[in-house]
Protein backbone atom coordinates (compact mmCIF):
# COMPACT_ATOMS: atom_id res chain seq x y z
CA UNK A 1 0.00 0.00 0.00
CA UNK A 2 1.75 2.90 -1.18
CA UNK A 3 0.04 5.58 -0.22
CA UNK A 4 -2.65 6.70 2.44
CA UNK A 5 -4.72 8.38 -0.28
CA UNK A 6 -5.10 5.51 -2.12
CA UNK A 7 -7.22 4.00 0.45
CA UNK A 8 -10.51 5.66 0.80
CA UNK A 9 -9.83 6.24 4.66
CA UNK A 10 -12.55 8.61 5.22
CA UNK A 11 -15.28 6.22 4.45
CA UNK A 12 -13.48 3.44 6.29
CA UNK A 13 -13.33 5.67 9.64
CA UNK A 14 -17.17 6.44 8.83
CA UNK A 15 -18.13 2.98 8.17
CA UNK A 16 -16.81 1.56 11.35
CA UNK A 17 -19.89 2.37 13.31
CA UNK A 18 -22.28 1.38 11.06
CA UNK A 19 -20.45 -1.88 10.60
CA UNK A 20 -20.66 -2.60 14.70
CA UNK A 21 -24.06 -1.57 14.85
CA UNK A 22 -25.03 -3.83 12.14
CA UNK A 23 -23.10 -6.42 13.83
CA UNK A 24 -24.80 -5.08 17.13
CA UNK A 25 -27.94 -5.66 16.10
CA UNK A 26 -27.66 -9.38 15.20
CA UNK A 27 -26.94 -10.53 18.70
CA UNK A 28 -29.33 -11.70 21.33
CA UNK A 29 -30.33 -8.63 23.67
CA UNK A 30 -29.81 -10.57 27.04
CA UNK A 31 -25.90 -11.36 26.07
CA UNK A 32 -24.36 -8.46 27.88
CA UNK A 33 -20.87 -8.93 27.71
CA UNK A 34 -21.05 -9.47 23.81
CA UNK A 35 -22.78 -6.78 23.35
CA UNK A 36 -20.32 -4.07 25.58
CA UNK A 37 -17.35 -5.60 23.90
CA UNK A 38 -18.82 -5.16 19.89
CA UNK A 39 -19.73 -1.71 20.99
CA UNK A 40 -16.16 -0.97 22.22
CA UNK A 41 -14.26 -2.76 19.51
CA UNK A 42 -16.59 -0.56 16.82
CA UNK A 43 -15.39 2.66 18.68
CA UNK A 44 -11.58 1.86 18.34
CA UNK A 45 -11.62 0.83 14.85
CA UNK A 46 -12.61 4.43 14.07
CA UNK A 47 -10.06 5.61 16.37
CA UNK A 48 -7.08 3.85 15.15
CA UNK A 49 -8.11 4.40 11.29
CA UNK A 50 -8.20 8.53 12.50
CA UNK A 51 -4.78 8.17 14.62
CA UNK A 52 -3.66 6.78 10.99
CA UNK A 53 -4.92 9.35 8.64
CA UNK A 54 -3.86 12.15 11.61
CA UNK A 55 -0.13 10.42 11.84
CA UNK A 56 -0.01 10.39 7.65
CA UNK A 57 -1.64 13.93 6.97
CA UNK A 58 1.17 15.23 9.35
CA UNK A 59 3.30 13.48 7.49
CA UNK A 60 2.49 14.53 4.03
CA UNK A 61 2.62 18.29 5.15
CA UNK A 62 -1.46 18.62 4.80
CA UNK A 63 -0.87 18.35 1.03
CA UNK A 64 -3.51 15.58 1.03
CA UNK A 65 -6.95 15.99 1.91
CA UNK A 66 -7.98 12.19 1.05
CA UNK A 67 -10.71 13.31 -0.66
CA UNK A 68 -13.84 10.96 -1.50
CA UNK A 69 -16.60 12.22 -4.30
CA UNK A 70 -19.20 9.43 -5.71
CA UNK A 71 -22.44 11.19 -7.43
CA UNK A 72 -25.60 10.81 -4.77
CA UNK A 73 -28.25 12.32 -6.18
CA UNK A 74 -28.62 13.41 -9.90
CA UNK A 75 -31.95 14.70 -10.85
CA UNK A 76 -32.81 16.37 -14.19
CA UNK A 77 -34.71 19.21 -14.54
CA UNK A 78 -36.12 21.81 -16.93
CA UNK A 79 -36.24 25.28 -17.36
CA UNK A 80 -38.22 27.53 -19.59
CA UNK A 81 -36.40 30.13 -21.17
CA UNK A 82 -37.23 32.60 -24.38
CA UNK A 83 -35.56 30.14 -26.85
CA UNK A 84 -37.47 27.36 -25.17
CA UNK A 85 -36.84 24.44 -22.25
CA UNK A 86 -33.40 24.27 -21.81
CA UNK A 87 -32.01 21.40 -19.41
CA UNK A 88 -30.30 21.49 -16.32
CA UNK A 89 -29.56 19.03 -13.44
CA UNK A 90 -29.19 19.22 -9.56
CA UNK A 91 -26.79 17.25 -8.61
CA UNK A 92 -25.79 16.66 -4.64
CA UNK A 93 -22.42 14.23 -4.41
CA UNK A 94 -21.23 11.91 -1.21
CA UNK A 95 -18.71 14.30 -0.84
CA UNK A 96 -15.61 13.38 2.27
CA UNK A 97 -12.59 15.43 2.55
CA UNK A 98 -10.16 17.17 5.82
CA UNK A 99 -8.23 19.75 6.42
CA UNK A 100 -6.35 21.19 9.52
CA UNK A 101 -10.04 22.31 10.49
CA UNK A 102 -12.16 19.13 10.61
CA UNK A 103 -8.96 16.67 10.78
CA UNK A 104 -8.32 17.57 14.79
CA UNK A 105 -12.42 17.35 15.72
CA UNK A 106 -12.29 13.78 14.09
CA UNK A 107 -9.77 12.54 15.87
CA UNK A 108 -11.46 14.45 19.17
CA UNK A 109 -14.94 12.62 18.07
CA UNK A 110 -13.35 8.73 17.87
CA UNK A 111 -11.16 9.16 20.96
CA UNK A 112 -13.74 10.51 23.07
CA UNK A 113 -16.24 8.11 21.99
CA UNK A 114 -14.08 5.02 22.93
CA UNK A 115 -13.49 6.47 26.45
CA UNK A 116 -17.08 7.16 26.61
CA UNK A 117 -18.21 3.52 25.03
CA UNK A 118 -15.88 1.65 28.22
CA UNK A 119 -17.75 4.32 30.14
CA UNK A 120 -20.93 3.70 29.96
CA UNK A 121 -21.18 0.86 32.19
CA UNK A 122 -23.52 3.31 34.48
CA UNK A 123 -25.82 2.26 32.07
CA UNK A 124 -28.38 -0.54 33.59
CA UNK A 125 -31.00 -0.87 31.04
CA UNK A 126 -31.86 -1.98 27.56
CA UNK A 127 -28.09 -2.52 26.29
CA UNK A 128 -28.40 -2.95 23.02
CA UNK A 129 -30.82 -0.36 22.75
CA UNK A 130 -28.41 1.99 24.26
CA UNK A 131 -25.29 1.20 22.11
CA UNK A 132 -27.17 1.21 18.88
CA UNK A 133 -28.25 4.83 19.13
CA UNK A 134 -24.70 5.04 20.37
CA UNK A 135 -23.02 3.89 17.28
CA UNK A 136 -25.14 5.92 14.83
CA UNK A 137 -24.45 8.90 17.10
CA UNK A 138 -21.04 8.72 15.91
CA UNK A 139 -21.43 8.15 12.75
CA UNK A 140 -23.41 11.25 12.22
CA UNK A 141 -20.92 12.87 14.32
CA UNK A 142 -17.98 11.95 12.62
CA UNK A 143 -20.07 12.92 8.97
CA UNK A 144 -20.36 16.22 9.93
CA UNK A 145 -16.53 16.78 10.27
CA UNK A 146 -16.19 15.18 7.03
CA UNK A 147 -18.91 16.19 4.37
CA UNK A 148 -18.21 18.38 1.73
CA UNK A 149 -21.43 18.75 0.36
CA UNK A 150 -23.94 21.17 2.07
CA UNK A 151 -27.05 18.75 1.93
CA UNK A 152 -24.78 15.33 3.31
CA UNK A 153 -23.53 18.12 5.88
CA UNK A 154 -27.21 18.85 6.61
CA UNK A 155 -28.27 14.81 6.83
CA UNK A 156 -25.38 13.98 9.16
CA UNK A 157 -26.20 17.38 11.37
CA UNK A 158 -30.18 15.71 11.66
CA UNK A 159 -29.12 12.42 12.16
CA UNK A 160 -26.68 13.43 15.24
CA UNK A 161 -30.16 15.39 17.16
CA UNK A 162 -32.84 11.85 17.01
CA UNK A 163 -29.72 9.42 18.86
CA UNK A 164 -29.03 12.20 21.29
CA UNK A 165 -33.23 12.32 22.02
CA UNK A 166 -33.38 8.43 22.80
CA UNK A 167 -30.23 8.39 24.91
CA UNK A 168 -30.93 11.53 26.90
CA UNK A 169 -34.88 10.34 26.80
CA UNK A 170 -34.69 6.57 27.92
CA UNK A 171 -31.35 6.24 29.95
CA UNK A 172 -31.24 9.83 31.74
CA UNK A 173 -32.23 10.87 34.80
CA UNK A 174 -35.36 11.76 36.76
CA UNK A 175 -36.30 15.07 34.38
CA UNK A 176 -34.83 13.20 31.16
CA UNK A 177 -38.37 13.69 29.03
CA UNK A 178 -38.30 17.45 29.74
CA UNK A 179 -34.55 17.79 28.82
CA UNK A 180 -35.12 15.46 25.68
CA UNK A 181 -37.78 17.46 24.59
CA UNK A 182 -36.02 20.85 25.36
CA UNK A 183 -33.35 19.55 23.34
CA UNK A 184 -34.77 18.58 20.20
CA UNK A 185 -36.82 21.61 20.25
CA UNK A 186 -33.91 24.38 20.67
CA UNK A 187 -31.70 22.40 18.34
CA UNK A 188 -34.78 21.91 15.95
CA UNK A 189 -35.17 25.29 15.24
CA UNK A 190 -31.28 25.87 14.47
CA UNK A 191 -31.66 22.95 12.13
CA UNK A 192 -34.33 24.36 10.20
CA UNK A 193 -32.31 27.91 9.92
CA UNK A 194 -29.48 26.15 8.69
CA UNK A 195 -31.47 24.51 6.02
CA UNK A 196 -33.22 28.00 5.07
CA UNK A 197 -30.11 29.40 4.72
CA UNK A 198 -28.43 26.22 2.61
CA UNK A 199 -31.09 26.12 0.46
CA UNK A 200 -30.71 29.96 -0.18
CA UNK A 201 -26.36 29.14 -0.60
CA UNK A 202 -27.35 26.36 -3.32
CA UNK A 203 -30.00 28.10 -5.10
CA UNK A 204 -27.71 31.45 -5.63
CA UNK A 205 -23.94 30.29 -5.42
CA UNK A 206 -24.02 26.43 -6.11
CA UNK A 207 -23.91 26.70 -9.63
CA UNK A 208 -21.36 24.90 -11.97
CA UNK A 209 -20.99 24.96 -15.82
CA UNK A 210 -20.49 20.94 -17.61
CA UNK A 211 -18.98 21.57 -20.77
CA UNK A 212 -20.14 18.90 -23.34
CA UNK A 213 -19.99 17.89 -27.06
CA UNK A 214 -23.85 19.78 -27.98
CA UNK A 215 -23.81 22.62 -25.26
CA UNK A 216 -22.46 23.71 -22.03
CA UNK A 217 -24.74 22.19 -19.07
CA UNK A 218 -26.19 23.82 -15.97
CA UNK A 219 -25.85 22.53 -12.80
CA UNK A 220 -26.74 23.15 -9.45
CA UNK A 221 -24.70 21.87 -6.75
CA UNK A 222 -24.54 21.28 -3.18
CA UNK A 223 -20.67 21.48 -3.31
CA UNK A 224 -18.82 23.20 -0.54
CA UNK A 225 -15.68 24.20 -3.00
CA UNK A 226 -18.14 24.76 -6.10
CA UNK A 227 -20.36 27.15 -3.60
CA UNK A 228 -17.15 28.78 -1.89
CA UNK A 229 -15.29 29.49 -5.66
CA UNK A 230 -18.70 31.29 -6.70
CA UNK A 231 -19.18 33.81 -3.64
CA UNK A 232 -14.90 34.85 -3.69
CA UNK A 233 -15.04 35.27 -7.64
CA UNK A 234 -18.87 36.07 -8.74
CA UNK A 235 -17.25 38.03 -11.34
CA UNK A 236 -17.09 35.12 -13.21
CA UNK A 237 -20.24 34.62 -13.34
CA UNK A 238 -21.43 38.53 -14.28
CA UNK A 239 -19.06 37.87 -17.43
CA UNK A 240 -20.79 34.74 -18.52
CA UNK A 241 -22.51 35.85 -22.24
CA UNK A 242 -26.10 34.20 -22.23
CA UNK A 243 -25.33 31.37 -24.71
CA UNK A 244 -22.62 30.67 -22.22
CA UNK A 245 -25.46 29.38 -19.36
CA UNK A 246 -28.33 28.79 -21.40
CA UNK A 247 -29.89 31.66 -21.06
CA UNK A 248 -29.27 31.84 -17.38
CA UNK A 249 -27.43 34.59 -15.04
CA UNK A 250 -27.31 32.63 -11.42
CA UNK A 251 -25.63 35.40 -10.01
CA UNK A 252 -28.29 37.52 -8.82
CA UNK A 253 -26.74 37.58 -4.41
CA UNK A 254 -27.50 41.17 -2.95
CA UNK A 255 -25.58 42.19 0.02
CA UNK A 256 -28.16 42.25 1.93
CA UNK A 257 -28.99 38.24 0.83
CA UNK A 258 -25.51 37.50 1.96
CA UNK A 259 -26.40 39.10 5.49
CA UNK A 260 -29.20 37.32 5.35
CA UNK A 261 -27.57 33.91 5.22
CA UNK A 262 -24.81 34.92 7.52
CA UNK A 263 -27.47 35.72 10.23
CA UNK A 264 -29.16 32.59 9.63
CA UNK A 265 -26.13 30.41 10.03
CA UNK A 266 -25.10 32.56 12.57
CA UNK A 267 -27.95 31.75 14.62
CA UNK A 268 -28.57 28.16 13.55
CA UNK A 269 -24.67 27.49 15.12
CA UNK A 270 -25.13 30.00 18.10
CA UNK A 271 -27.89 27.83 19.24
CA UNK A 272 -25.76 24.89 19.13
CA UNK A 273 -22.62 26.37 20.09
CA UNK A 274 -24.27 27.64 22.64
CA UNK A 275 -24.81 31.69 22.56
CA UNK A 276 -26.12 33.25 25.26
CA UNK A 277 -29.04 33.47 25.58
CA UNK A 278 -29.85 30.31 23.43
CA UNK A 279 -28.10 28.04 26.09
CA UNK A 280 -31.00 26.35 28.83
CA UNK A 281 -31.13 23.65 26.79
CA UNK A 282 -27.74 22.65 27.30
CA UNK A 283 -27.68 22.81 30.83
CA UNK A 284 -30.65 20.44 30.91
CA UNK A 285 -28.92 17.88 29.14
CA UNK A 286 -25.89 18.17 31.24
CA UNK A 287 -27.73 17.68 33.91
CA UNK A 288 -30.00 15.13 33.41
CA UNK A 289 -28.11 12.96 30.48
CA UNK A 290 -25.91 9.66 31.77
CA UNK A 291 -22.27 10.24 32.22
CA UNK A 292 -20.97 9.05 28.92
CA UNK A 293 -23.71 10.89 26.95
CA UNK A 294 -23.10 13.81 28.56
CA UNK A 295 -18.96 13.07 27.45
CA UNK A 296 -20.23 12.84 23.93
CA UNK A 297 -22.30 15.95 24.03
CA UNK A 298 -19.96 18.63 26.11
CA UNK A 299 -17.24 16.81 24.19
CA UNK A 300 -18.03 16.59 20.90
CA UNK A 301 -21.68 18.24 20.43
CA UNK A 302 -20.66 21.61 21.13
CA UNK A 303 -17.75 21.42 19.06
CA UNK A 304 -20.23 21.06 15.86
CA UNK A 305 -21.73 24.47 16.69
CA UNK A 306 -18.08 25.93 16.24
CA UNK A 307 -16.80 23.85 13.70
CA UNK A 308 -20.29 24.96 11.15
CA UNK A 309 -19.82 28.94 12.45
CA UNK A 310 -16.02 28.83 11.25
CA UNK A 311 -16.50 26.55 7.89
CA UNK A 312 -19.46 28.18 6.51
CA UNK A 313 -20.05 30.87 8.56
CA UNK A 314 -16.78 32.89 8.58
CA UNK A 315 -15.05 31.30 5.37
CA UNK A 316 -18.39 32.16 3.17
CA UNK A 317 -18.73 35.64 4.36
CA UNK A 318 -15.68 36.72 5.53
CA UNK A 319 -16.68 40.69 4.47
CA UNK A 320 -19.62 40.29 6.92
CA UNK A 321 -17.45 38.41 9.82
CA UNK A 322 -15.56 41.19 9.53
CA UNK A 323 -18.07 43.85 10.02
CA UNK A 324 -19.80 41.75 12.94
CA UNK A 325 -16.28 40.57 14.14
CA UNK A 326 -17.20 43.27 17.51
CA UNK A 327 -20.61 41.59 18.01
CA UNK A 328 -18.94 37.85 17.96
CA UNK A 329 -16.33 39.18 20.71
CA UNK A 330 -18.69 41.48 22.73
CA UNK A 331 -21.15 37.93 22.28
CA UNK A 332 -18.19 35.92 23.49
CA UNK A 333 -17.04 37.91 26.18
CA UNK A 334 -20.95 37.77 27.89
CA UNK A 335 -20.52 33.89 27.20
CA UNK A 336 -17.15 34.19 29.48
CA UNK A 337 -18.28 36.33 32.42
CA UNK A 338 -21.62 35.00 32.81
CA UNK A 339 -20.86 31.58 32.60
CA UNK A 340 -18.24 31.56 34.89
CA UNK A 341 -20.05 34.13 37.09
CA UNK A 342 -23.06 31.33 37.80
CA UNK A 343 -20.55 28.28 37.96
CA UNK A 344 -19.34 30.52 40.96
CA UNK A 345 -22.54 30.57 42.65
CA UNK A 346 -23.79 27.06 42.00
CA UNK A 347 -24.36 24.64 44.36
CA UNK A 348 -24.98 21.23 41.78
CA UNK A 349 -21.26 20.39 40.63
CA UNK A 350 -22.99 18.89 37.65
CA UNK A 351 -24.28 22.70 37.29
CA UNK A 352 -20.99 23.99 37.90
CA UNK A 353 -19.35 22.13 35.37
CA UNK A 354 -22.37 23.10 32.51
CA UNK A 355 -22.21 26.62 33.38
CA UNK A 356 -17.95 26.13 33.11
CA UNK A 357 -18.74 25.21 29.26
CA UNK A 358 -20.48 28.09 28.24
CA UNK A 359 -17.66 30.19 29.43
CA UNK A 360 -15.49 28.03 27.60
CA UNK A 361 -17.26 28.08 24.30
CA UNK A 362 -17.05 32.00 24.64
CA UNK A 363 -13.41 31.54 24.62
CA UNK A 364 -13.92 29.79 21.50
CA UNK A 365 -16.47 32.62 20.27
CA UNK A 366 -13.34 35.30 21.38
CA UNK A 367 -10.82 33.33 19.43
CA UNK A 368 -13.54 33.25 16.12
CA UNK A 369 -13.63 36.82 16.08
CA UNK A 370 -10.46 37.76 16.10
CA UNK A 371 -10.12 36.89 12.56
CA UNK A 372 -6.41 36.61 12.94
CA UNK A 373 -4.22 33.61 12.78
CA UNK A 374 -3.52 33.41 16.32
CA UNK A 375 -7.24 33.68 17.63
CA UNK A 376 -8.75 30.99 15.08
CA UNK A 377 -6.05 28.56 15.66
CA UNK A 378 -6.45 29.19 19.32
CA UNK A 379 -9.94 29.02 19.22
CA UNK A 380 -9.53 25.38 17.04
CA UNK A 381 -6.86 24.24 19.63
CA UNK A 382 -9.58 25.30 22.63
CA UNK A 383 -12.22 23.48 21.05
CA UNK A 384 -9.79 20.11 20.99
CA UNK A 385 -8.99 20.90 24.37
CA UNK A 386 -12.12 21.65 26.10
CA UNK A 387 -13.50 18.42 24.19
CA UNK A 388 -11.16 16.01 26.22
CA UNK A 389 -11.08 18.32 29.50
CA UNK A 390 -15.11 18.37 29.85
CA UNK A 391 -15.52 14.84 28.89
CA UNK A 392 -13.04 13.77 31.84
CA UNK A 393 -14.64 15.59 33.95
CA UNK A 394 -18.28 14.32 32.83
CA UNK A 395 -16.48 11.20 33.50
CA UNK A 396 -15.32 11.57 36.97
CA UNK A 397 -18.48 13.28 37.83
CA UNK A 398 -20.48 9.85 36.73
CA UNK A 399 -17.94 7.65 38.93
CA UNK A 400 -18.35 9.60 42.08
CA UNK A 401 -22.24 9.97 41.64
CA UNK A 402 -22.67 6.43 41.37
CA UNK A 403 -20.64 5.77 44.61
CA UNK A 404 -22.21 8.64 46.10
CA UNK A 405 -25.81 9.31 44.86
CA UNK A 406 -25.26 13.44 44.87
CA UNK A 407 -23.29 15.82 42.81
CA UNK A 408 -24.35 18.29 45.48
CA UNK A 409 -20.99 20.08 46.57
CA UNK A 410 -22.43 20.30 50.31
CA UNK A 411 -22.66 16.40 50.84
CA UNK A 412 -19.08 15.51 49.33
CA UNK A 413 -16.19 16.83 50.94
CA UNK A 414 -12.96 14.73 51.65
CA UNK A 415 -13.40 11.83 49.20
CA UNK A 416 -9.59 12.37 48.64
CA UNK A 417 -9.44 9.46 51.77
CA UNK A 418 -11.60 6.90 50.32
CA UNK A 419 -11.15 7.43 46.66
CA UNK A 420 -7.48 8.83 46.44
CA UNK A 421 -7.46 7.85 42.26
CA UNK A 422 -10.73 9.52 41.25
CA UNK A 423 -10.09 12.50 43.52
CA UNK A 424 -6.40 12.93 42.06
CA UNK A 425 -8.13 12.31 38.44
CA UNK A 426 -10.41 15.36 39.10
CA UNK A 427 -7.96 17.81 40.72
CA UNK A 428 -5.52 17.16 37.25
CA UNK A 429 -9.28 17.75 35.35
CA UNK A 430 -9.79 20.72 37.08
CA UNK A 431 -6.59 22.11 36.79
CA UNK A 432 -6.89 21.89 33.15
CA UNK A 433 -10.04 23.74 32.85
CA UNK A 434 -9.17 27.09 34.78
CA UNK A 435 -5.59 27.07 32.22
CA UNK A 436 -3.01 25.57 34.12
CA UNK A 437 0.12 26.10 32.30
CA UNK A 438 1.21 23.01 31.12
CA UNK A 439 -1.68 21.56 30.56
CA UNK A 440 -3.66 22.04 27.35
CA UNK A 441 -6.40 24.01 28.56
CA UNK A 442 -3.93 26.90 28.78
CA UNK A 443 -2.54 26.73 25.08
CA UNK A 444 -6.05 27.34 23.40
CA UNK A 445 -7.11 29.97 26.10
CA UNK A 446 -3.53 31.80 26.05
CA UNK A 447 -3.98 32.26 21.83
CA UNK A 448 -7.62 33.00 21.79
CA UNK A 449 -7.54 35.74 23.98
CA UNK A 450 -3.77 36.67 22.57
CA UNK A 451 -5.32 37.03 19.41
CA UNK A 452 -8.38 39.22 20.43
CA UNK A 453 -6.14 41.36 22.20
CA UNK A 454 -4.50 42.55 18.54
CA UNK A 455 -7.50 44.47 17.43
CA UNK A 456 -9.78 44.51 20.82
CA UNK A 457 -7.95 44.86 23.74
CA UNK A 458 -10.40 46.03 26.50
CA UNK A 459 -12.65 43.32 25.02
CA UNK A 460 -9.77 40.76 25.53
CA UNK A 461 -9.09 42.16 29.23
CA UNK A 462 -12.57 41.59 30.08
CA UNK A 463 -12.03 38.31 29.20
CA UNK A 464 -9.49 37.55 31.06
CA UNK A 465 -11.80 38.66 34.07
CA UNK A 466 -13.55 35.51 33.44
CA UNK A 467 -10.65 33.55 33.50
CA UNK A 468 -9.96 34.53 36.93
CA UNK A 469 -13.12 34.01 37.99
CA UNK A 470 -13.03 30.23 36.49
CA UNK A 471 -9.95 30.12 38.80
CA UNK A 472 -12.03 30.56 42.10
CA UNK A 473 -15.24 28.46 41.13
CA UNK A 474 -12.94 25.15 40.21
CA UNK A 475 -10.73 25.59 43.01
CA UNK A 476 -14.06 26.28 45.13
CA UNK A 477 -15.54 23.01 43.78
CA UNK A 478 -12.47 20.72 43.50
CA UNK A 479 -11.56 21.49 46.39
CA UNK A 480 -14.34 21.29 48.52
CA UNK A 481 -15.33 17.52 47.28
CA UNK A 482 -11.35 15.82 47.82
CA UNK A 483 -10.23 17.86 51.03
CA UNK A 484 -12.16 18.77 54.39
CA UNK A 485 -14.02 16.59 56.69
CA UNK A 486 -15.52 13.39 55.08
CA UNK A 487 -19.20 12.07 55.68
CA UNK A 488 -19.47 8.95 57.18
CA UNK A 489 -21.60 7.18 54.77
CA UNK A 490 -18.16 8.20 52.20
CA UNK A 491 -16.04 6.78 54.35
CA UNK A 492 -15.80 2.99 53.04
CA UNK A 493 -16.15 4.03 49.09
CA UNK A 494 -14.73 1.73 46.62
CA UNK A 495 -11.73 3.62 43.90
CA UNK A 496 -12.40 3.29 40.69
CA UNK A 497 -12.74 -0.20 38.49
CA UNK A 498 -10.34 -0.61 35.88
CA UNK A 499 -12.96 -0.19 33.05
CA UNK A 500 -13.92 3.67 34.84
CA UNK A 501 -9.51 4.19 35.34
CA UNK A 502 -8.45 3.18 31.42
CA UNK A 503 -10.84 6.01 29.84
CA UNK A 504 -9.90 8.45 32.54
CA UNK A 505 -6.15 7.93 31.70
CA UNK A 506 -5.94 8.23 28.61
CA UNK A 507 -8.03 11.52 28.41
CA UNK A 508 -5.69 13.51 31.27
CA UNK A 509 -2.37 11.76 28.85
CA UNK A 510 -4.13 13.68 26.02
CA UNK A 511 -4.52 16.25 28.21
CA UNK A 512 -1.16 16.51 29.38
CA UNK A 513 0.66 15.91 25.83
CA UNK A 514 -1.33 18.53 24.09
CA UNK A 515 0.23 20.95 27.73
CA UNK A 516 3.41 19.97 26.91
CA UNK A 517 3.67 19.42 23.34
CA UNK A 518 1.29 21.45 21.85
CA UNK A 519 2.99 21.52 18.01
CA UNK A 520 1.17 18.04 18.09
CA UNK A 521 -1.65 19.53 17.00
CA UNK A 522 -1.24 23.16 16.43
CA UNK A 523 1.07 21.96 13.31
CA UNK A 524 -1.93 20.53 11.73
CA UNK A 525 -4.51 23.62 12.34
CA UNK A 526 -2.06 25.32 11.55
CA UNK A 527 -1.29 23.84 8.00
CA UNK A 528 -4.75 25.16 7.10
CA UNK A 529 -5.35 28.12 9.14
CA UNK A 530 -2.99 29.86 7.23
CA UNK A 531 -4.69 29.29 4.05
CA UNK A 532 -7.89 30.28 5.93
CA UNK A 533 -6.53 33.81 7.24
CA UNK A 534 -5.62 34.21 3.27
CA UNK A 535 -9.20 33.88 2.22
CA UNK A 536 -10.41 35.54 4.91
CA UNK A 537 -8.17 38.69 4.05
CA UNK A 538 -8.51 38.16 0.15
CA UNK A 539 -12.75 38.05 0.98
CA UNK A 540 -12.24 41.02 2.95
CA UNK A 541 -10.55 43.07 0.66
CA UNK A 542 -13.39 43.50 -2.21
CA UNK A 543 -13.65 40.35 -3.70
CA UNK A 544 -16.74 39.32 -1.54
CA UNK A 545 -18.68 42.06 -2.63
CA UNK A 546 -21.70 39.97 -3.58
CA UNK A 547 -23.98 43.12 -4.56
CA UNK A 548 -25.36 43.26 -7.51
Amino acid sequence: MGSLSEVPILSLILASPLLGLLVLLCLPKHRTRWLQTTAIAATLLPLLFSLWLYVDYNKTQGSESYPESYTWMDVPLNHETQEGVQAYRLVFDYSLAVDGLSLPLVLLTTLVTAMAALASIHIRKRWQSFYAWFLLLEFGMLGVFLARDLLLFFVFFELTLIPMFFLIGIWGYGNREKAANKFLLYNGVGSALMLIAFVILINMAGFRLEQTAEQVQFIYSGSYEVIQQNLSNPEAWVNLSPAQTNGMNPWHMSEGMSWTIFLLLLAAFGIKLPIFPFHTWMLKVHTEAPPSVVMIHSGILLKMGAYGLLRFGILLFPEQAREWAGVLAVLGVINVLYGAVLALVQKEFKLVLAYSSISHMGIVLLGIASLNEIGMGGAVFQLVSHGFVSALLFLVVGSLYERTGTTELQELGGLARSLPFLSGILLAAGMASLGLPGLSGFIGEFLSILGLFESMRWLGAAAVIGVIITAVYILRSVLGITFGPISERHSALKDARLIEAVPMIVLLAFIILLGIYPSILMDVIQLHMGDLYQDIIAGMGGGMNHGG
